[in-house]
């Protein structure tokens, strides 16, 4: 079975497409570490998309602020004056959507999907020391991430753990081969904004049978998305911000 898992998607209608224009054919199921709205500027068609398409979902931070879930008290200005407007923007229907959410983490047989820590929705794990003893909390070998908006992850093995690398500037993948005796802990990066200096959407394709993590960059129409939040008259900065990937 190969799996399409996506992360973080904000929103952001002209990155999903590109996504799923570039992987088209490669999956079978469809799996989201969260936040499918907040930020950007097309909660409507994301939302839609994703009650019709996703397999299965965990909800993120902005998920809940943006049904009333939670309050905006640790939200900065824009990223409130966005759950704000996309909260009446996608009214009542589109909230309940949101409410229905699970809250992660998503236990599966074989892996597990959650938005930030495994142990708790709301960490964000950026560093090394963020994971540090992981090995000993994690219940399964495969674990999917989102929050940091951050591709790539860790892996535990003989003498410790390490960083995954994700896909340089210049690349549009890198693939990673599971072995049985090790732990993983992998971020797709986010779809709608990333923040690892990568303008780039951000993708995963798992591949169970051939035992391989695809980490996948792509190409979006950013200026279309910046044009639709300006026109939303959200914060510039939301839009600015996905020029340069951070």
């Amino acid at each position: 079975m190969r799996r399409l898992i996506v992360s973080d998607l904000h929103a952001n209608w002209e990155a999903l497409q590109a996504v799923l224009e570039d992987a088209e054919g490669a999956y079978g199921e469809i799996f989201c570490c969260g936040d499918i709205v907040g930020y950007g500027a097309s909660p409507v068609e994301v939302i839609d998309w994703s009650r019709n398409a996703l397999t299965k979902v965990v909800r993120g931070n902005h998920d809940k602020a943006c049904c009333g879930l939670d309050d905006l008290e640790w939200f900065n200005d824009a990223a409130a004056r966005a759950a704000n407007w996309t909260m009446a923007e996608i009214g009542a229907e589109g909230q309940a959507y949101l409410l229905s959410l699970p809250q992660g983490p998503l236990r599966e047989e074989h892996f597990l999907v959650a938005h930030g820590s495994p142990l708790d929705e709301d960490e964000y794990l950026v560093n090394d020391i963020d994971v540090a003893g992981f090995e000993t909390a994690l219940e399964l070998p495969l674990n999917f991430i989102g929050h940091t908006h951050l591709q790539g992850g860790w892996v535990w093995g003989y003498g410790g753990h390490r960083r995954i690398p994700k896909p340089g500037l210049k690349d549009m993948e890198v693939v990673l081969e599971l072995r049985p005796d090790h732990i993983y802990l992998i971020n797709p990066g986010s779809v709608g904004q990333p923040r690892d200096n990568d303008a780039r959407a951000a993708y995963v394709i798992w591949d169970s049978d051939e035992k391989l993590i695809r980490f996948r960059r792509v190409k979006y129409d950013v200026k279309s998305a910046m044009k639709r939040i300006r026109a939303a008259r959200l914060p510039d900065v939301l839009a600015d911000r996905l020029l340069v990937g951070r």
